[in-house]
């Protein structure tokens, strides 16, 4: 049983009468070795002014219909990435008994949209072209530190090529978050993480972590943090300014080479080979 990522929000395309085209995008995040496109899919279009929750369920239900006949199973959850859609997707997806996770982690979604954005959205009559406003800019939610339960003994930077991290579906790991490997990504190429060291406690840490929907590395302020959920940050540990430099460049130069990969495991010890967690995560240009 999978999980499905949601979009509902307007495009850049006018109708007729001069306002914005919505659209719904629904699509199961895949498997390691299942390429995004593949796996279930769903579009609809949404008239403007049935712009609510009503027309968002009715068209959540034939999603949930579409990906039966088609084979695929029913999610297990729906990630939803734009906060201020969060509330209608909960309202429309409560009488179909799916849960919402708000969460960036809707990789193959945000993937699918950019992919739109490029290649679809230009050809049709309506479309703004040209530059856009730029969004507002919004202020960076305030770091916090990880509670007593959370945090672990030790942490270290660690690498792994990309074709052991292929094979990471096979890992024996007690909670984990994979995905689709980007195409561009060289097969040569070395993914940048973290590991983090919990002892015994490394069970109940990993689960923590879980809950959060972690979704990427980041140094800001000669610190190392986690973002995960909609907007949260998490001091993962302090760093001489040296060490924040040269981490700050390692995690950029990710995004240039292999797509913004990075990995975050949770273990014992630095020896134990079963992993109490381990995710994939993945620095991307929210559209």
């Amino acid at each position: 049983m999978s999980d499905w990522e949601v979009d509902f929000y307007s495009r850049p395309l006018l109708d007729p009468d001069g306002r914005k085209r919505w659209e719904l995008l629904v699509c199961d995040t895949p498997a390691m070795d299942t390429p995004p496109q593949t796996g279930f899919r769903f579009r609809r279009a949404c008239p403007a002014d049935q712009v609510n929750s009503l027309w968002l369920g009715e068209a959540l239900e034939q999603a949930l219909d579409e990906a039966e006949a088609g084979g695929h199973s029913r999610p297990r959850r729906l990630r939803c990435w734009r906060q201020a859609m969060v509330a209608m997707v909960q309202r429309a997806s409560e009488p179909l008994g799916v849960a919402v996770v708000p969460s960036r982690r809707c990789y193959a979604l945000i993937d699918w949209l950019q992919e739109r954005q490029r290649t679809v959205y230009p050809r049709q009559d309506g479309y703004l072209a040209g530059p856009r406003a730029a969004p507002m800019p919004t202020t960076p939610a305030p770091t916090k530190p990880l509670p007593d339960a959370a945090r672990g003994d030790a942490w270290e930077w660690a690498s792994l090529p990309l074709t052991s991290l292929r094979e990471a579906g096979g890992w024996p790991v007690d909670f984990s978050g994979l995905m689709s490997l980007p195409a561009p990504v060289e097969p040569g190429a070395t993914i940048p993480g973290v590991r983090l060291f919990a002892g015994d406690r490394a069970l109940a840490v990993a689960g923590w972590v879980a809950g959060l929907e972690p979704l990427k590395l980041a140094v800001s302020d000669n610190c190392l943090l986690l973002e995960a959920g909609l907007d949260q940050r998490w001091l993962l540990g302090r760093l001489d300014p040296g060490e924040a430099k040269a981490a700050a460049t390692t995690l950029a130069e990710s995004c240039q080479s292999t797509a913004g990969l990075q990995f975050l495991s949770v273990q014992n010890t630095s020896q134990t080979q079963h992993l109490a967690g381990f995710w994939l995560l993945r620095d991307q240009i929210l559209p």
